[in-house]
């Protein structure tokens, strides 16, 4: 009986050490791309959008930041948030198709947004910049996805234009970064959808902070329930020994 504990037990602490570092894998840092937040807007509406630069080279820095938006996808009017340090540019040009926002056929619209560093601005290794802007009306189309060209100190330039492959294929060296555009709720459902939100709470932002969360809390119930499966083990195996033969 001692023997078949001793198995038992140390079984429990082999899948303990497996999980944790199963889900130390999962964890794990992920490679820096340029990202958009929110990751998902709505169709024929406003919504500010924030560029996430990374910077990664261990001896340059990042000095300008090019966001392109296709003439397909073209947004009408686009609003710049200053950031400290960096000198935005706007250029406008002819989309592929008139737009119309607030009754109007509009055309021109923004193609693209050029961020410059001025000098002790940069992004410097191992620190990010994000860059908002308040765009729309946003097109009514799946996705943008915007072709960013990112600048360092050493004249490279990073090319982050790659479409996103289908569904379960790997993800691009370089991928552009991708906002996906919902259909706008139909008015009755609209309020239905606003009373969920007020009522869960602010949904911005929903990236890899509350991954990493849920990771964590799963990690720890995961760690809480083997090591009670071993202490438990361990007592029976007691109890067994004080018992008269």
């Amino acid at each position: 009986m001692r023997a078949a504990a001793r198995i038992v037990a140390g079984l429990g602490v082999a899948v303990l050490a497996g999980a944790v570092a199963a889900v130390g894998i999962g964890v794990g840092p992920a490679s820096a791309h340029v990202t958009v937040n929110p990751r998902e807007a709505t169709q024929g509406g406003y919504a500010k959008l924030a560029f996430r630069v990374p910077n990664e080279r261990d001896n340059a820095s990042t000095t300008k930041v090019e966001v392109n938006i296709p003439a397909e996808t073209a947004i009408a009017s686009v609003s710049v948030r200053p950031t400290p340090g960096w000198t935005a540019t706007v250029e406008r040009g002819k989309p592929a198709t008139p737009l119309k926002a607030h009754g109007e056929e509009i055309t021109e619209a923004v193609l693209k947004i050029t961020w410059t560093a001025a000098q002790g601005s940069e992004v410097k290794p191992g620190q990010f910049q994000e860059f908002e802007v308040s765009a729309g009306p946003l097109p009514e189309v799946d996705k943008i996805v915007f072709k960013a060209l990112q600048t360092y100190s050493n004249n490279e330039i990073v090319r982050w234009i790659e479409e996103p492959s289908a569904a379960g294929g790997e993800e691009p060296e370089h991928p552009a970064p991708v906002l996906k555009l919902a259909k706008a709720p139909a008015e009755g459902a609209s309020t239905a959808a606003n009373a969920n939100v007020n009522l869960a709470g602010s949904t911005e932002d929903t990236g890899e902070d509350g991954d990493g969360l849920a990771t964590f809390a799963g990690l720890g119930g995961l760690v809480a329930g083997l090591a009670g499966l071993v202490f438990g083990l361990l007592a029976w195996r007691r109890a067994g020994a004080a018992r008269p033969s």
